[in-house]
């Protein structure tokens, strides 16, 4: 059991002991921002008074006098402050102990928790059409979903990647037009897709001169380069998911029919429309064009019934650009009509990024051709400094990326900074093993040692990472561990100034204490690293 699982447990026996039933109780522990208000605070006294017809200041002396009569593991003293918070300060062994546990569980099990108990989630994300490469506009995000499966599998959900190939529909058609028209050296129509990525294509294309077959073909080979971005940067799908076998399955068919038989569909003008305003849509919405084909949002109704019911997952995650926005009620109306249930679909947002270099701003549009590849910007950055990048921001916020910034080897390149930081803490591990240090097991070692202000600091930051993991998961924030990251970093580099571990001016018992900090430092950074798919450099 941690320290606030303690406090937490210690509080609501104080509540049986003044009388009051803690289930009725809603009450939080958590920490200051500030470290002179203590090691954790509880609204208990507040939030209980009312219930036993007390102010909260005289009810929390009540809760004060029981926690000194029965103190919680490391306790020194509690202290009211304001209108009634309680704080709880602590001793530095409660700190020593949390980095013992912390090498005590090493790499696989430390900040793992079960949170997900073991539901089934299928996750999309990524998923652009395959009418030309991958580039920085429509893969940006492809980092985040990846971080996100990761976080969900360490909170202990079953989690399957996939990406859903949209390889049917007029889409193909244009693009195999587009195809056709560079081959016989022609302007392509301004519907088209006019990227030189179209001409590369056409000069190898040997195919019939039929829109449909050319526009399969160049989607297929336009896939084999959206997997090679992905492998850069280290991406794998667990599934890639055909659109068109939903069409050709009769899946999409059975779908409008079952809809149907609920009555949520009638004719309108030769075609069919989805009854969705009456689960919340703004409009009703077409299943069918009038030459027949089905609309967009039929396959995709049918994909999320396939994911939901015929494969059984317990929850879809799905990840688009914010210009699907326009989906999302209509796909949770679907759900609804099913009798699936809107709430076993999530839909997040991505909002637009742009990158910065000098004075310019580059956007993306794969029609008009003016896009960089994914591939090429990993190529200049590398994996792991595209990966800190997209994940440093909310996804539903608009991003900036200044490349002249990340590209310099800086304190000021966030990307630098956290790498650097796990490059000292190997140097340092390096040069204890250059002088033949045999560390004693931690049993051994007088962690009381460690009390300067920034070992403290660290050893904070540290029993941390396991809260943010479980929060980041929950609110599918991966960037809440990226903060984590350059905020831990931060913390070493002070350290790294301020405290020599191996040195002649350090005694042996303190190095001991120092390098066993470090020891449980690198391994909860490569930990949080590890959750955003980034490598722990071991020299820079």
């Amino acid at each position: 059991m941690g320290v606030r699982e303690a406090i937490e447990e210690t509080l609501s026996s104080a509540l049986v002991h003044l009388g009051v039933n803690p289930d009725h109780v809603q009450f939080v522990v958590e920490r200051p921002q500030r470290l002179e208000h203590g090691e954790f605070s509880t609204n208990l006294a507040m939030v209980a008074a009312k219930s036993v017809g007390e102010n909260p200041r005289s009810f929390a002396e009540k809760l004060c006098q029981y926690l000194m009569d029965n103190p919680v593991d490391y306790q020194e003293k509690v202290e009211i402050a304001g209108p009634g918070f309680i704080n709880f300060y602590l001793n530095y062994r409660y700190l020593h102990n949390e980095l013992i546990q912390v090498l005590a569980l090493g790499e696989d099990q430390f900040a793992k928790s079960n949170l997900g108990a073991h539901e089934k989630v299928i996750l999309e994300f990524c998923s652009a059409n395959p009418t030309g490469p991958l580039h920085v506009g429509n893969g940006w995000w492809a980092s985040y979903g990846d971080a996100l499966a990761r976080l969900l599998r360490r909170c202990g959900y079953q989690v399957s990647t996939e990406y859903y190939v949209n390889d049917t529909g007029g889409q193909i058609r244009r693009l195999g037009e587009s195809l056709l028209a560079r081959r016989a050296g022609k302007e392509v129509n301004e519907d088209g897709y006019q990227g030189e990525y179209v001409s590369v294509l056409s000069e190898t294309y040997d195919g019939p001169e039929e829109v449909l077959e050319a526009g399969k073909w160049a989607a297929e080979k336009n896939l084999e380069t959206i997997r090679d971005s992905l492998e850069k940067l280290g991406i794998h799908f667990n599934v890639w998911y055909s659109q068109a076998s939903i069409e050709e399955s009769g899946a999409v068919q059975e779908m409008v029919e079952l809809l149907e038989a609920k009555g949520l569909v009638v004719d309108q003008d030769g075609k069919k429309l989805f009854l969705s305003t009456k689960f919340g849509d703004s409009r009703d919405r077409f299943l069918t064009k009038s030459d027949g084909d089905f609309t967009y949002l039929a396959g995709d109704i049918a994909y999320h019934y396939n994911k939901l019911v015929i494969r059984g997952f317990d929850r879809a995650i799905d990840i688009f650009g914010a210009d699907h926005h326009g989906q999302v009620a209509s796909l949770k109306a679907a759900m609804e009509a099913l009798e699936i249930g809107a709430s076993r679909l999530e839909i997040i947002l991505g909002q637009m990024v742009s990158l910065l270099s000098g004075s310019d701003r580059l956007k993306f549009s794969k029609r008009k051709g003016n896009l960089i590849p994914l591939g090429d910007l990993v190529d200049d950055l590398g994996p792991s400094a595209t990966r800190i990048l997209s994940l440093s921001t909310s996804i539903d916020r608009a991003t900036s990326v200044d490349i002249d910034k990340v590209t310099a080897e800086s304190m000021d390149n966030p990307v630098y900074y956290i790498q650097y930081a796990h490059a000292r803490m190997a140097s340092i591990e390096r040069v204890r093993d250059q002088k033949g240090i045999i560390v004693p097991e931690i049993s051994k070692i007088n962690l009381s040692l460690l009390s300067h202000p920034r070992e403290l600091a660290l050893l904070r930051e540290m029993r941390m990472l396991p809260e943010i993991v479980e929060e980041a998961a929950k609110e599918r924030a991966p960037f809440k561990v990226a903060n984590w990251l350059k905020e831990f970093s931060g913390l070493f580099h002070s350290f790294y100034h301020d405290c020599y571990v191996i040195s002649d001016s350090v005694d042996l018992e303190l190095t001991y204490a120092r390098l066993a900090l470090v020891a449980g430092c690198k391994l909860a950074l490569r930990v949080a690293l590890s959750l955003l798919g980034v490598e722990a450099l071991e020299r820079m």
